[in-house]
């Protein structure tokens, strides 16, 4: 469970009362010095003057506001925070109560689908495995995202990566499994730490809570294994500028996932957490492991849940990431400083490492409708 939130507005409280309290000790001291001047006439004077410095005190009970570690849920607040002419913005937020009732695109399954599941259990990223490179996107670079990484499943995960040196690495998932799972991370952009950062990602970084890696089946036909060192990726990190073809941003918050926006934050009620869907392609081309875009070898299955013709359904990753963050619009995803950590960037990083023994098991799972 999250840890309760303060209440907004504790902190300046306390301030105001000391700050009062030391007006009464004050006062106190100047009526003792003019009671022996005079106890009547001047006595109702300074109570006057005392009376227009308390009215003075409580207009400005409240400090000026400065980036500070204690969340704040209030819009205004965030507008006047450092971090305002980076993004997010307030219109980037909308509470989940007030989005439409409607589902992630479930396609019902035919006679032939497969029904079954695989999770790939391997941590909320406890070791702290974070960069802001892209092997997949930007080989043999550092900080080709320009955004942080979250890493879970291999340990070796970086810029650098190869498929022999990922065949090598350690894993945090179970069953052995050494793919690399990755994301961009979620930033409470209220604390003010990483200011000094060139991409503009300012914040504390938020660990998920809960991470999900589910595989699972195709409405309409079995699946087949991936290849190993097969890499997808999903959604576009440079949505909001190269429009939104190519956006799989879902979120939402627990207790209400029949709620889903795709381009907003969601503002979740007390005691409700943020959760980020990301689904990745799952029909391949039946030959290649990447592409040059890093696109067309994959490909999302039709509206029906079908494959396109000459393509295979093999295992679909849902990644599902569930995080505790501060009231109010205060938090965003990392993203490349053109794009103003727009929710509709948001995307995810996958490279298949699995043993062929483990991906024939997945499959098996998923046939024979098994969850597993």
């Amino acid at each position: 469970m999250a840890a309760p939130t303060p209440e907004p507005g504790t902190q300046d409280t306390g301030n105001a009362q000391d700050q009062q309290n030391n007006n009464q000790d004050q006062q106190q001291q100047d009526q003792q010095g003019q009671d022996q001047q005079d106890q009547q006439g001047q006595q109702q004077q300074d109570q006057g003057q005392q009376q227009l410095r308390r009215r003075g005190n409580n207009n400005n009970q409240n400090p000026t506001k400065s980036p500070s570690a204690t969340p704040s849920p209030t819009e205004s607040d965030h507008d006047e925070g450092e971090c305002a002419d980076l993004g997010p913005f307030v219109e980037d937020f909308v509470d989940i109560r007030q989005v439409g009732r409607g589902q992630l695109a479930n396609p019902q399954f035919g006679r032939n689908g497969s029904r079954g599941t695989f999770v790939s259990s391997c941590g909320t990223n406890g070791n702290k495995h974070n960069n802001p490179d892209n092997f997949i996107v930007a080989p043999g670079v550092s900080n080709g995202a320009h955004h942080l990484h979250d890493y879970v499943g291999n340990l070796t995960t970086d810029g650098f990566s190869t498929d022999q040196s990922l065949a090598a690495g350690g894993t945090t998932c179970r069953f052995g499994d050494k793919s690399t799972y990755f994301w961009p991370v979620l930033r409470d952009r209220k604390v003010d730490v990483n200011t000094q950062d060139a991409d503009g990602n300012v914040g504390q970084v938020l660990r998920a809570r809960q991470v999900t890696l589910q595989f699972r089946g195709n409405a309409s036909s079995r699946v087949v294994a991936m290849p190993r060192f097969l890499r997808i990726i999903t959604g576009d990190a440079k949505a909001a500028t190269n429009g939104g073809a190519n956006a799989k941003a879902a979120w939402t918050c627990t207790g209400f996932q029949n709620r889903i926006t795709n381009n907003k934050y969601p503002l979740c009620p007390r005691g409700s957490q943020v959760v980020r869907i990301l689904d990745f392609p799952s029909c391949w081309d039946g030959q290649n492991t990447d592409s040059a875009n890093h696109r067309t070898h994959v490909a999302f299955p039709g509206q029906g849940g079908a494959c396109p013709q000459g393509t295979k359904a093999i295992p679909q990753l849902r990644m599902s990431l569930t995080y505790s963050v501060p009231q109010g619009p205060s938090f965003a995803v990392d993203a490349f400083p053109e794009q103003k950590h727009n929710p509709v960037t948001d995307h995810a990083d996958f490279a298949n490492v699995m043993s062929d023994q483990l991906m024939n098991f997945v499959v098996s799972c998923i046939n024979r409708g098994r969850r597993c």
